[in-house]
Protein backbone atom coordinates (compact mmCIF):
# COMPACT_ATOMS: atom_id res chain seq x y z
CA UNK A 1 0.00 0.00 0.00
CA UNK A 2 1.68 3.40 -1.01
CA UNK A 3 0.91 6.10 1.74
CA UNK A 4 1.93 10.02 1.30
CA UNK A 5 4.86 11.11 3.43
CA UNK A 6 4.68 13.97 5.78
CA UNK A 7 5.92 17.49 4.44
CA UNK A 8 8.80 17.43 6.28
CA UNK A 9 10.05 14.05 4.98
CA UNK A 10 9.40 15.04 1.49
CA UNK A 11 11.33 18.15 1.54
CA UNK A 12 14.31 16.25 3.32
CA UNK A 13 13.87 13.60 0.63
CA UNK A 14 13.65 16.57 -2.10
CA UNK A 15 17.01 17.36 -1.30
CA UNK A 16 18.91 14.04 -1.61
CA UNK A 17 19.96 11.71 -4.86
CA UNK A 18 17.08 9.64 -6.67
CA UNK A 19 18.03 6.10 -6.43
CA UNK A 20 16.65 6.32 -10.53
CA UNK A 21 14.13 7.83 -12.50
CA UNK A 22 11.21 9.48 -9.73
CA UNK A 23 12.08 7.04 -7.10
CA UNK A 24 14.76 6.67 -4.10
CA UNK A 25 15.24 3.29 -2.19
CA UNK A 26 15.64 4.51 1.74
CA UNK A 27 15.14 2.85 5.27
CA UNK A 28 12.56 3.71 7.87
CA UNK A 29 12.82 3.70 11.20
CA UNK A 30 9.12 3.13 12.91
CA UNK A 31 7.73 4.99 15.53
CA UNK A 32 6.89 1.20 17.38
CA UNK A 33 10.88 0.09 17.12
CA UNK A 34 10.86 -1.33 13.80
CA UNK A 35 13.22 -0.78 11.26
CA UNK A 36 12.58 -1.29 7.61
CA UNK A 37 15.44 -1.70 4.62
CA UNK A 38 15.25 -0.67 1.11
CA UNK A 39 11.95 0.66 0.59
CA UNK A 40 10.70 2.32 -2.37
CA UNK A 41 9.46 5.69 -2.14
CA UNK A 42 8.32 7.81 -5.36
CA UNK A 43 8.49 10.83 -6.44
CA UNK A 44 9.95 11.55 -2.61
CA UNK A 45 6.51 11.42 -1.69
CA UNK A 46 4.92 8.33 -1.79
CA UNK A 47 6.25 5.10 0.24
CA UNK A 48 5.71 1.87 -0.67
CA UNK A 49 4.42 -0.19 2.30
CA UNK A 50 2.89 -3.76 3.19
CA UNK A 51 -0.35 -3.58 4.52
CA UNK A 52 0.64 -4.38 8.32
CA UNK A 53 3.11 -1.15 8.55
CA UNK A 54 0.16 1.33 6.96
CA UNK A 55 -1.09 2.55 10.36
CA UNK A 56 2.50 2.60 12.28
CA UNK A 57 3.98 6.31 12.42
CA UNK A 58 7.47 6.81 10.69
CA UNK A 59 9.95 8.00 12.99
CA UNK A 60 13.02 8.58 10.63
CA UNK A 61 13.45 8.17 6.58
CA UNK A 62 17.47 7.88 5.32
CA UNK A 63 18.65 6.79 1.96
CA UNK A 64 19.09 3.14 1.70
CA UNK A 65 23.07 2.44 1.47
CA UNK A 66 24.02 -0.10 -1.16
Amino acid sequence: MRIKLEQRRIKCLLALPESGMGYQRVDLSLADGRELKDVPVFNAEEVELPDEFTNISIKDVRLHAA
